[in-house]
C-alpha cells in the first residue's frame, strides 16, 4: 500500500497544516482499522503538528485536573488517573516515531525537528509539576498503609522514582534549567540522527564490471544489482552503507582498494561538513553532565545507572575487566593468524581494518570448512521467520496468522495476528525487514500500541525493524548467520512486548531496567542454532534439502570463532561510552583526539575499530536510552547465557517447566518486580558469569562467578 506520506512529499506544509487543523485530520479521528491500527493510507506529514498540539492540550488539562483535585490523594485519583491520562498522545506519538525511523521524508523530518523538543518539554513539565508531585509523594510516604496489592505498590513506587529521577525534588530555578537542558538535548538528538541518515543515503559505490565484482558471491551481486535498480542505475551494481551491504562486501570483495573505500565511508559517517556530529557530541555531553550535577551526581554515568541493575559504573567496570584483556589477547592471536594466511596467499600487505573480515572468512573456511556463501542458501528469510514463529509456539503456545488485508505503511511491510493457546487475539506483529532510503540503519523493536490491562484492556501492536538487503522482486532473500541472529534477537524483544500481561501501562512489556531489557532478546537468539530448529527450518533455497548434519555441527563448533574481534569491537564502545560520560570537562573535548587517546590507553589491538565510532553512535547520541548504557548487552549476556543453561540442564531446549517460568517471570511480567528478583524466580538462583565467559571462549576457573 502506498501511503500519503510517500506520495505527498511536495505538498506545502502550510497548506497541509491548514487542512489538518480541521475534522479531516485522521490522527484525531476515530481509527476504524482492525486492532487499533493507524490509518496509514490517510496520514500526511502535515497532520502531525496540529495533532500533537491537540494531544498536548488534552494531556495538560488532565494533568492540571489531577494536580488540582481538592480531594485528598489516593491511588485512584492520582496514580490510576496518571496512568489513564494522555491517551491521545500515547496513540499519536508511537506512530510518529515509527514513521520518522522507518519512512523519513523531508516534510516528516521537518516536523520531527519541530516536535521533538516540544515533546521533551511537555513530558518534563509533567514530572516537574510541583502540586502533582506533592500528591504522589504523600501517597508514596504512606504506601504501606494504603492496602494496595503488589502491582499497585510497584506502579506507585516506579512512578514516584521516575518523578524523583526527573528532578521533582529540585528547587524552581533548577527545574527551569532541567527543562531547558531536556529540550535542547531532544533537538540535538534529532539533528544527530538525521545527519547520520543523510550520510548513509548519500554514499553509493557503483560497481561497473566483473573486475569490480571480483570475489563477490552470487547473493551479494544480486543484492547490489537490486540496490542499483532502486537508485535508477542501469547495468551496474551498488554497495550502500546499510550494514547488510557493507559487511558482505568487506567479507568477500577481492578488491582491497574498494574495501578500504567502503570501510572508510562506513566509519566516518556523521563527520561530513555541514552535518558534522562532533560539535553535537560535545554539547550533549556537557549538558548531560550539568543535568546529572543538578540532580546531585558527579557525572552522567552515575546518574544514569541509579535505576539499572548495575547501579553504578564501578559494577560495569568490574564486568568489563573480566573480558577486556582476554578479548584483546584473543584478537591479537586472530590478527596474527590472518596475517599468516595473507602471507601464505602471497599477499604482501599488513592486515588493516578493511582486511579483517575478508581474511577471517578465509580462515573460517580453512579451520571449519565453512563460509558465509555456503550457509546463506539455507537461511532464507521466509523460512527463518517460520523458524522463530515455531520456537515461540513450542515455548509459549503462540500461533501466527498472516494478515495481508491489514493496512501497513509500506509495501514491503508484513503483518501477522498473534493468537494464544486458546486461539484468543494476543497481539499484532509487524515485520519491516528491508533497508531503504529514508530508513535509519540498524535493527530495533518498537510498538505502535502498548499493552494495558486497564478498562477493557489494550493488546499491543509490535514492530520489528531490520535492514536486510532485498533481492530482486520474487527472489528469495538469503540471510547471513549474523542476519538470522539479528532476526531472532529483535523478535525476542517483540515477544517481550506481545506477551506482556500486566495491569498498568507504566509496567508493561519492555519498560524494564535497560540492562534487563536485552535479556529476552538475547536469550531468544540461542534457539537459532539448536540442531532441531536448523534441521526443520534451514532448507536449501534451490533443492529444499535440509541443512546437512555436518554443516550444523560446523556452525555450532565455529560459534567461538572470531570472538576476540567481536568482543573488542563491542567492548571498546562500552569503555569509551563510560569514559565520555564520566569526563570531568566534556566542553573541552575534541572527540577525535579523545577517542584516539582512550583507545591508546586501553591498548586497543591494532587494525581494529570500534563497532560504533562516536559521530554515528546513535545508541548514545540519537536518544537517551543507551547513554552511559551501551554495556547493557554484555550485562544481559551474563543473564542469557546462564538462563539458557537452565534449558540445557533440563535436557530439552523447549522444556515446558522452564518455558513456563520464563514466560511468567520474564516475558509476560514487564516491570512487576525488581529485575534481580525476576531473574532469581525464573532461574532459582542468582546468575553466574561463567556461562558467558565460556560462550565467548574466555572461561576462567569457576570461583566467585556471581554477577553483582
Amino acid at each position: 500500500m502506498q501511503t500519503a506520506i510517500l506520495t505527498d512529499l511536495d505538498a506545502s506544509r502550510e497548506a497541509g497544516a491548514t487542512a489538518a487543523q480541521g475534522a479531516g485530520n485522521p490522527l484525531l479521528a476515530d481509527w476504524s482499522a482492525p486492532y487499533g491500527l493507524p490509518p496509514f493510507d490517510r496520514i500526511d506529514a502535515a497532520h502531525f503538528e496540529p495533532a500533537f498540539e491537540a494531544a498536548f492540550r488534552e494531556h495538560d488539562s488532565q494533568i492540571a485536573a489531577i494536580a488540582g483535585n481538592p480531594a485528598a490523594p489516593d491511588f485512584d485519583n492520582t496514580v490510576l488517573a496518571l496512568e489513564e491520562a494522555g491517551a491521545l498522545l500515547a496513540r499519536i506519538d508511537p506512530v510518529f516515531q515509527a514513521l520518522c525511523a522507518s519512512l523519513a521524508t523531508e516534510p516528516l523530518q521537518a516536523v520531527e525537528r519541530a516536535i521533538s523538543p516540544r515533546l521533551a518539554v511537555h513530558r518534563n513539565a509533567v514530572y516537574l509539576n510541583g502540586p502533582l508531585f506533592t500528591r504522589l509523594d504523600r501517597l508514596h510516604g504512606r504506601m504501606a498503609a494504603l492496602g494496595l496489592d503488589d502491582e499497585q505498590q510497584r506502579v506507585l513506587d516506579r512512578l514516584h522514582r521516575e518523578f524523583v529521577q526527573a528532578g521533582a525534588r529540585l528547587g524552581e530555578p533548577q527545574k527551569r534549567r532541567c527543562s531547558q537542558i531536556v529540550e535542547r538535548l531532544a533537538g540535538l538528538a534529532t539533528t544527530f540522527s538525521q545527519n547520520v541518515l543523510a550520510d548513509e543515503a548519500a554514499f553509493q559505490l557503483v560497481l561497473r564490471d566483473e573486475a569490480d565484482l571480483a570475489g563477490l558471491p552470487e547473493f551479494a551481486r544480486a543484492t547490489a544489482r537490486q540496490a542499483a535498480r532502486d537508485r535508477g542505475i542501469d547495468d551496474a551494481w551498488v554497495i550502500t552503507l546499510a550494514r547488510s551491504s557493507v559487511e558482505p562486501f568487506l567479507t568477500f570483495s577481492d578488491r582491497r582498494e574498494l574495501r578500504e573505500r567502503v570501510h572508510q565511508a562506513w566509519v566516518h559517517r556523521g563527520e561530513t561538513p555541514g552535518r558534522d556530529n562532533r560539535p553535537i557530541i560535545v554539547e550533549m555531553l556537557t549538558l548531560r553532565r550539568e543535568l546529572a550535577q543538578l540532580h546531585g551526581y558527579d557525572d552522567f554515568a552515575c546518574y544514569a545507572l541509579t535505576d539499572r541493575m548495575a547501579g553504578h559504573p564501578d559494577a560495569v567496570a568490574q564486568l568489563l575487566a573480566r573480558v577486556w584483556q582476554p578479548a584483546c589477547e584473543a584478537a591479537d592471536r586472530e590478527r596474527e593468524d590472518l596475517q599468516a594466511l595473507a602471507r601464505e596467499a602471497g599477499h604482501a600487505l599488513t592486515i588493516e581494518a578493511w582486511d579483517w573480515r575478508y581474511y577471517a572468512d578465509r580462515l573460517r573456511r580453512e579451520r571449519y570448512a565453512i563460509d558465509e556463501a555456503s550457509v546463506k542458501p539455507y537461511l532464507q528469510l521466509e523460512r527463518m521467520t517460520l523458524a522463530m514463529f515455531d520456537c515461540a509456539t513450542r515455548l509459549f503456545g503462540l500461533r501466527f496468522v498472516e494478515r495481508p488485508d491489514l493496512p501497513v505503511y509500506h509495501p514491503g511491510v508484513r503483518a501477522w495476528e498473534v493468537l494464544d493457546r486458546e486461539g484468543t487475539h494476543l497481539a499484532l506483529f509487524i515485520a519491516d525487514n528491508f533497508a531503504r532510503a529514508g530508513k535509519q540503519g540498524g535493527a530495533w523493536m518498537s510498538e505502535l500500541r502498548s499493552q494495558s490491562g486497564l478498562g477493557a484492556g489494550i493488546r499491543p501492536i509490535v514492530v520489528n525493524n531490520n535492514n536486510f538487503s532485498a533481492g530482486a522482486p520474487g527472489e528469495p532473500v538469503l540471510l547471513s548467520i549474523d542476519d538470522a541472529r539479528t532476526l531472532f534477537h529483535e523478535f525476542g524483544h517483540g515477544l517481550h512486548g506481545m506477551l506482556s500481561a500486566v495491569r498498568y501501562p507504566l509496567l508493561a512489556g519492555t519498560r524494564v531496567a535497560q540492562d534487563f531489557v536485552e535479556l529476552p532478546s538475547q536469550l531468544f537468539e540461542h534457539w537459532l542454532l539448536e540442531p532441531q530448529v536448523l534441521r526443520q527450518h534451514a532448507r536449501h533455497v534451490e533443492t529444499g534439502e535440509p541443512m546437512p548434519e555436518a554443516l550444523i555441527d560446523k556452525l555450532r563448533r565455529a560459534r567461538r570463532f572470531g570472538q576476540g574481534f567481536a568482543t573488542v569491537s563491542y567492548a571498546s564502545c562500552v569503555l569509551l561510552d563510560m569514559s565520555l560520560h564520566r569526563h570531568p570537562d566534556p566542553g573541552a573535548l575534541d572527540p577525535d583526539a579523545f577517542e584516539r587517546a582512550e583507545l591508546s590507553r586501553l591498548a586497543m589491538p591494532r587494525a581494529m575499530v570500534m563497532r560504533h565510532r562516536p559521530p554515528h553512535f546513535g545508541h548514545l547520541f540519537a536518544g537517551e536510552s543507551y547513554a552511559a548504557g551501551y554495556y547493557v548487552y554484555l550485562w544481559a549476556e551474563v543473564l542469557d547465557a546462564d538462563g539458557f543453561e537452565a534449558f540445557a540442564q533440563a535436557g530439552d531446549v523447549f522444556d515446558p517447566a522452564c518455558a513456563q517460568r520464563l514466560l511468567r517471570y520474564v516475558y509476560s511480567a514487564g516491570n512487576l518486580r525488581d529485575p534481580a528478583l525476576a531473574y532469581r524466580l525464573f532461574r532459582g538462583r542468582d546468575p553466574s558469569v561463567q556461562p558467558m565467559l565460556e560462550q565467548r571462549g574466555f572461561a576462567t576457573p569457576p570461583q566467585a562467578q556471581a554477577l553483582s
